[in-house]
């Protein structure tokens, strides 16, 4: 029988083919109705396709099913033919052996039989023509298969099993091969990483909602994540890897946070500075770091500063992780995190205080980033202050008065108020509040000694006139440098005068000193009478 070829199909510009009218028109709706309307027309007929699934290979396939009757329908052509069948529209025929849709339809729901290789390569197949296999279904299904079959896996993974999701799981009941178990679970759990290499970025995020959508552990989809970054961006260029980048950033970003490592974090921040990385991915990388700040180190921090500035190190963007880590909220549950930040921000501070180039507004936006909660003591930032100083020493006095406004004098010790006191590097009224906070801490201790009474106590060589005279002279030097003394008329006057102060604060921390041995000894002896007491009657008995 003679094939008549009166009709010219070009498919997406890369072949030709001449087909026979009657025939294809039989089995496709599409090309049904266009010829329907060009009645009369038999010569010189040409179609053209822009779009077609698959190209001139899905053009191929389906001629085959035409001209046959039949074609067979495996997991390495049913993406290709189910989407080529629904751009064909090819449900024409009434019988179920003639209609491809609905062959690859019911093919399509034995998904579940098909080995893990097959569903690999129908994925991959997917890939090549994304966008019409996913309106077609076919990537969706099965992308819910493969994140199924992974959920089985992970629940089994506690239990020893071969690295495929076909085979069956065993039991070891000896120790020496429980402790095998044990030590291979993390293999057993990663198995399918390097088989999921072959999907493109944008298939991995859809694995990866997949995988989340079926309650899989967020660890080991972080996990995969790294994995998939670390193998692909050796061999990618410049755009792929900044694409892959972007992509990893965002699914780990749906992930529980404590699932991704801070060390990670800081790993894909470093690679990201040599790309263009889009606002959105940036923001969410800053962001889940900010969330573990509190796991940070001093290395991870020191970010150079980005091409164009003139400052050493990223201050600004330390600054967004200060902002981050505050919004979490994760002080309000526990203080430890945020004096974790607080003592990790001294460290930084001290570190990047000797840059000249740093503006004294970013220096004290690091001050007061955290609240003052977040340190018992501030002698380290007093120390990264006094550093700033030192380099800056054009600095006016305003711009230092705005920076001392985020010390706690009451926050300093005693040796950290001496040295203020005597540092010229710090605006005067600085210096008058060193001595008072000192002075304010001596008389605290002097009346918490005040309160303790005892009974029968016997005669204390420091008496009560003494005290009273020493809480005087401390109440008289408060009151004196509470005022505001004209410290540019006679600086050095003023100095001396602080010295002198000083001595007195120290002669009075001995007399506590002995107050509080010779309180120690009084009731280590009255407890020893009240034991004695009590053990007359025993002895009497």
């Amino acid at each position: 029988m003679a094939v008549c070829c009166d009709l010219e199909v070009d498919v997406n510009g890369q072949e030709t083919f001449m087909v026979d009218k009657k025939i294809i028109t039989s089995y496709s709706c599409r090309l049904s109705k266009l010829f329907g309307k060009s009645v009369g027309i038999e010569k010189n007929l040409k179609v053209i396709f822009h779009d077609f699934p698959g190209g001139a290979e899905g053009f191929e396939l389906v001629l085959r099913f035409c001209y046959n009757g039949r074609i067979d329908i495996t997991p390495s052509n049913i993406s290709l033919l189910h989407s080529a069948a629904q751009f064909m529209e090819m449900n024409k025929s009434a019988s179920e052996k003639h209609n491809l849709l609905e062959q690859t339809e019911k093919s399509l729901e034995e998904i579940k039989y098909w080995t893990w290789q097959e569903l690999l390569i129908a994925l991959k197949q997917c890939q090549d023509f994304l966008l019409i296999a996913n309106s077609a279904g076919v990537l969706g299904r099965c992308l819910d298969s493969l994140a199924g079959r992974l959920a089985l896996t992970s629940e089994s993974s506690p239990c020893a099993s071969t690295s495929s999701p076909d085979s069956s799981s065993v039991r070891f009941s000896s120790d020496s091969r429980s402790t095998e178990s044990l030590k291979n679970s993390f293999t057993r759990s990663t198995w399918w990483f390097e088989d999921l290499l072959l999907l493109s970025p944008k298939l991995v995020e859809m694995v990866t909602k997949s995988m989340v959508s079926r309650n899989i552990d967020h660890a080991i989809i972080s996990k995969f994540l790294l994995f998939y970054h670390k193998s692909k961006s050796s061999a990618a260029t410049a755009d792929e890897k900044c694409k892959i980048v972007e992509t990893i950033i965002d699914m780990l970003y749906t992930l529980d946070q404590s699932s991704v490592s801070c060390k990670s974090l800081f790993g894909f921040l470093r690679v990201s500075l040599s790309f263009n990385l889009s606002k959105s991915s940036r923001s969410k990388l800053e962001s889940m770091i900010g969330y573990q700040m509190d796991q940070a180190t001093l290395d991870n921090l020191l970010v150079p500063s980005p091409h164009g500035t003139n400052y050493l190190y990223d201050v600004n963007l330390v600054l967004r992780f200060l902002k981050a880590f505050i919004q979490r909220g994760g002080f309000q549950v526990s203080l430890m995190p945020m004096q974790k930040v607080a003592s990790l921000m001294d460290l930084y501070m001290a570190e990047v205080a000797p840059d000249p180039c740093l503006k004294p507004s970013k220096f004290l936006a690091l001050a007061k980033a955290l609240p003052d909660s977040a340190r018992e003591s501030q002698d380290k930032m007093y120390h990264a202050i006094d550093l700033f100083f030192e380099v800056h020493a054009g600095l006016s006095e305003e711009d230092k008065i705005k920076i001392c406004c985020a010390l706690n004098y009451e926050k300093l010790s005693a040796g950290a108020c001496l040295h203020l006191s005597q540092n010229a590097k710090f605006p005067s009224n600085s210096a008058v509040q060193a001595p008072i906070s000192q002075q304010f801490k001596v008389k605290s201790l002097l009346h918490t000694t005040n309160n303790y009474k005892f009974e029968n106590d016997p005669p204390c060589s420091f008496n009560k006139t003494e005290k009273k005279g020493k809480e005087d002279e401390a109440n008289e030097q408060i009151v004196l440098y509470a005022g505001k003394p004209d410290l540019s008329a006679d600086n050095e006057k003023l100095r001396a005068h602080l010295q002198v102060m000083q001595c007195r604060v120290m002669e009075l921390e001995k007399v506590c000193r002995k107050m509080q041995t010779q309180m120690a000894k009084i009731m280590k002896l009255k407890v020893s009478r009240h034991s004695n007491a009590r053990s007359l009657p025993k002895l009497c008995s």
